[in-house]
Formats: structure tokens, sequence, C-alpha cells
């Protein structure tokens, strides 16, 4: 049964019996989320951001192999300024060039490979665990995700920091820092 309530002199409107608001008013509150549904996507996607992209942060290792490209450079420009020098000096430039290669190189294959084989180790036991099911299996399950939800629900930069200041700021400890943060997002897939 829908009843009329007179609304100003002389207009009528619907109202809803179970909730009392007119048509109207459920109209526009309608209309106002479709509006709100279908411009909230295009927030996200820059069409309003007018701000240029911020720079990556920096890499925390380059300034090692640039130092070690700088002194292998100093090296060479004394061996060209020098002549007679040019046969003590020229191995210490090829070593530095060496050392800055083997820091890419290590740096590059050896911190994705580990945190991939880590991610898929943690994905594969969780998954493992679910599929054979019963309390053990969907504890272990929840567990291990819960910990990856965990390390992904940090941003990755302050994790990897934290993660690399604990014991000293080394080569060996940035690597392992960057390979935490990989891990997560191998083991979701």
């Amino acid at each position: 049964m829908v009843l009329t309530w007179p609304v100003g002199i002389g207009r009528t409107t619907q109202r809803d019996q179970a909730s009392g608001h007119s048509r109207r008013k459920l109209l526009s509150a309608g209309a106002l989320l479709v509006l709100g549904g279908a411009v909230t996507p295009l927030t996200g996607c820059d069409l309003f951001d007018r701000d240029d992209q911020p720079a990556p942060p920096p890499d925390p290792l380059r300034p090692m192999v640039d130092e070690s490209l700088a002194l292998a450079a100093a090296y060479r420009a004394s061996a060209t300024a020098h002549p007679e020098l040019a046969d003590r000096l020229d191995p210490i430039a090829e070593t530095h060039t060496a050392h800055a290669t083997e820091l890419a190189r290590v740096i590059g294959v050896t911190v994705p490979s580990a945190a991939s084989a880590a991610g898929a180790l943690i994905g594969g036991v969780s998954g493992a665990a679910a599929g054979l099911g019963g309390r053990w299996g969907r504890w272990i399950d929840t567990t291990l995700m819960r910990f990856i939800d965990m390390l992904l629900a940090m941003p990755s930069l302050l994790l990897a920091v934290s993660i690399a200041a604990l014991p000293g700021a080394s080569l060996p400890t940035v690597m392992i820092a960057v390979g935490v943060v990989s891990v997560p997002v191998v083991a979701r897939l």
C-alpha cells in the first residue's frame, strides 16, 4: 500500500511504505551512488593527476658500482697521462671494472633467483598443506599466508631499509633485505 503525504501546497508525493522515504530522494541517492561508482575508477588512473611521476627510489647498491667504475676510470686516466706507469695501473683499473661487473652480476642474478626459489617454496608448502586438508593442513596454510600478507602490507622500501639496518649496512645484508621484500610477491602467485 502506497501512502501519499501532502508536501507544500497542493502537492503530494509517494512514499515508500517500509522506509518512509520519497521516491525523489531514493532516486537522487541512487543517482549519486551510480555517479560515484562511475567516477571512482577514474580517480585511480591518473586522469585527474597533473603532477609529474615521482622519481624512483635510488638504488642502494648503485654507489658501490659507481665508485668502482670511477676508480677504474681514474686509474685509466692516470695510465694515459703517465705511459711509464701503464703496466702497473692497467691491471688495477681492470680489477675495479671486474669488481663492478661482479657486483652487478651477483645482485642481478642471485637476489631474484633466491627470492623466487624461497617464494615458490613457501607458496608450494602452503598449497600442498591446503590441498591435503585436515585441521593441520588448513592451519599451516593459514599461518604461512597470514605471514606473507603481513609482509605484503608493509611498504617495500621501509621493510628493506629496516631489515638492512638491523645487522649493519653491507652488501650481503642489502641483498637479504631485497630478497625478503621480493619473496611475498612470488609466494602469493
